[in-house]
């Protein structure tokens, strides 16, 4: 049987290869995810689990500099330590895990804002065998969605609590990521979104980036969801969630717990650089590396950290 959360992966896989419904004004505007960074209240933890069963690999590590932390406007995680993993493929996408943990009670449906990392895998088949008696639990076992057989995904939850679609395209399609590892690297950021309409319009009017139709499952309460397209095989799904969700209950001057913040590169980084919350700074932390960033606040509350190119 198709469940719930089958549906709504059936009609994202149709949004993948849809044509765009808005053309972007100025493509490239929002570019390539380069970063998703995750609260986690046990950073070894989170790395031993991540090295050890999905083969990432350690990039880069130390504590958040206070401007950087000022310009998530999230002073209160400056000096706090962060450890960056990445893909044994080496490709420029990193997990960037920092030091803040999670609020008592705290729970991720029903939260606006980022909310599930989904990475691209060479065999969810296999990854499940691997993770099945890890650290990582299992939310839905690798399925295959009846009328898109190129698609085969698991649902997990990570040691931080990070809600994770790990997803088996084969064979590959145009415009999606491949992965060139066994666990390959982040390509699509979801995000939890009070009005569908109107996060699209944000995305398209402020980055010129082309958004797929939006895809009605019938199911009770019905599903909609978009995709954003975006370079390097990247995407944004766009999830409509009921009027009874929330924003994340954010500690004081601290990070949304979860998927905090998702990091894009950004040609167009000379126009939208005005538009952060601070001055752009920069650091030398994975994925910035010496660049310029800024970080603005979406449309549903999400954090967006533009990286300069």
């Amino acid at each position: 049987m198709l469940t719930r959360r089958g549906m709504l992966e059936a009609a994202m896989a149709s949004s993948l290869i849809g044509s765009p419904v808005l053309a972007g004004a100025a493509p490239g505007g929002l570019g390539a995810i380069r970063a998703v960074t995750i609260t986690s209240g046990d950073l070894a933890l989170a790395e031993q689990a991540w090295t050890r069963f999905m083969d990432y690999r350690v990039v880069d590590r130390g504590r958040i500099p206070d401007r950087l932390a000022a310009s998530w406007g999230a002073p209160g995680v400056a000096g706090r330590r962060y450890v960056a993993l990445g893909p044994a493929s080496g490709e420029p996408t990193v997990l960037r895990f920092v030091d803040q943990p999670m609020p008592a009670g705290y729970s991720p449906l029903g939260a606006l804002g980022w909310s599930t990392t989904e990475i691209t895998v060479r065999n969810s088949d296999q990854l499940y065998e691997r993770i099945k008696t890890s650290p990582f639990r299992i939310l839905h076992p690798p399925h295959v969605i009846p009328t898109y057989p190129y698609l085969k995904a698991m649902q997990a939850e990570g040691p931080s609590g990070e809600r994770l679609n790990l997803t088996w395209i084969n064979p590959p399609q145009p415009g999606i990521a491949v992965a060139r590892s066994f666990v390959g690297r982040c390509f699509i950021a979801v995000q939890a979104t009070p009005d569908l309409p109107s996060a699209l319009r944000y995305f398209h009017r402020t980055f010129g980036v082309g958004v797929s139709p939006i895809r009605v499952v019938p199911e009770t309460p019905k599903i909609e969801l978009a995709v954003v397209n975006l370079a390097d095989g990247c995407k944004i799904e766009a999830d409509q969630y009921p009027p009874t969700a929330r924003p994340k209950p954010r500690p004081n001057g601290g990070l949304p717990p979860g998927l905090a913040l998702v990091s894009f590169e950004c040609p167009a980084f000379g126009t939208l650089a005005n538009r952060g919350l601070t001055p752009p700074v920069r650091a030398s932390m994975a994925p910035l590396h010496g660049r310029r960033a800024v970080t603005m606040v979406g449309f549903s509350g999400e954090l967006i950290e533009l990286i300069e190119v």
